[in-house]
């Protein structure tokens, strides 16, 4: 039977579709934000795949909750963008035996490299100079000494496909690197270039705190006001993971009252920001609007492997980057029930 696969507006990249088209048995369907909810809605009920803009860019209303898995009883899996997936309630799907996938790795590079971007820009005062020079022509360049990566100590909060190249990227500069990550082996930490600690030790230490792990109900609110004031005076906050994990009122704190140096933020508790957050009147901080991950590599690798992985799914194969793995048995059986064949063996 033809498996029917459902979006809104767009894919990231249009090698997605270039990848489906083959599939015979694959109908991919485009929904629109904008118009009449009905058809939406018609198409999404009778849809065995869903895959998601990014949070961003969806409207609330279709974000896969739990009122929506219940209104669609056919749904086998949901898929997003990118490494994130905390739009989507994974308990109600596991509940009702649908998976959740994401594109994990594909976003890596880009991402890192951001992170790269703007501790170089903080530790040499880029972002505060540019701004000096649109106000006075004038400046006075020693006021605004920087400073190199050469011996600094970066903390690696999360030390996955992100996290691990942010530590091969530090390592050029003669930094040290420091990460906590309880899912990893003590050998991955050895292969992956860092300094196995954990999360106090890390702030206390690090010169550069990066923040690369997911938004779960784990890490909601993990960098609290105690983790910044366990910050050095000298040290930088970085994060490019999501907004929900550090405590904006603490760090905006922290930087009021001069006991980190500075930030460096590509997301925020509330998106898209704007320039009413609480950060537009520091100096010391840099902010990019959650596209960390927008780069047209990124769009078409993300893209790719999204499409790579649907048609792995509608064969009955087990996805690569499945995040709710418990829902194995049951989605088994409701595939069987609604493909008529069986999954592929594992």
């Amino acid at each position: 039977m033809a498996k029917t696969l459902v979006y809104f507006e767009k894919w990231m990249d249009p090698v997605a579709l270039d990848v489906l088209a083959p599939e015979a048995d694959i109908a991919v369907e485009r929904l629109r934000f904008e118009g009449d909810d009905t058809a939406a809605w018609t198409a999404l009920e009778r849809a065995h795949g869903y895959q998601l803009m990014p949070s961003t860019e969806t409207p609330r209303r279709w974000f896969p909750t739990r009122d929506l898995i219940v209104r669609c009883p056919n749904l086998l899996a949901i898929s997003s963008t990118g490494a994130g997936y905390d739009m989507v309630d994974v308990a109600a799907c596991t509940e009702h035996g649908v998976m959740v996938v994401n594109n994990s790795g594909a976003n890596s590079v880009s991402v890192a490299q951001h992170v790269m971007g703007m501790a170089l820009a903080l530790s040499k005062q880029i972002a505060q100079t540019d701004k000096a020079i649109r106000r006075d022509a004038a400046v006075d360049r020693f006021e605004y000494i920087g400073e190199e990566l050469t011996g600094k100590v970066v903390g690696i909060v999360g030390l996955g496909n992100i996290g691990r190249l942010v530590s091969a990227y530090m390592k050029p500069f003669g930094a040290r690197v420091i990460a906590c990550d309880p899912y990893i082996s003590d050998a991955d930490f050895a292969e992956r270039g860092a300094e196995k600690v954990d999360f106090e030790t890390l702030f206390r230490e690090a010169d550069i705190v990066s923040i690369n792990c997911p938004l779960t109900a784990e890490t909601r609110g993990m960098v609290d006001a105690r983790a910044f004031s366990q910050m050095k005076p000298t040290a930088y906050f970085i994060t490019t993971a999501r907004g929900g994990i550090h405590d904006e009122e603490a760090l905006a704190t922290a930087l009021k009252e001069n006991r980190i140096r500075g930030a460096g933020l590509d997301v925020f508790a509330t998106e898209p920001t704007g320039k009413d957050n609480l950060f537009g009147g520091f100096d010391n901080v840099l902010m990019s609007p959650h596209n960390a991950g927008v780069t047209k590599q990124c769009n078409y690798n993300m893209a790719k492997s999204a499409a790579e992985q649907w048609v792995a799914i509608f064969r009955g194969e087990k996805p690569p980057r499945l995040k709710n793995p418990e829902v194995w048995e049951h989605y088994t059986e409701r595939y069987e029930r609604i493909v008529g064949r069986a999954v592929a063996a594992e």
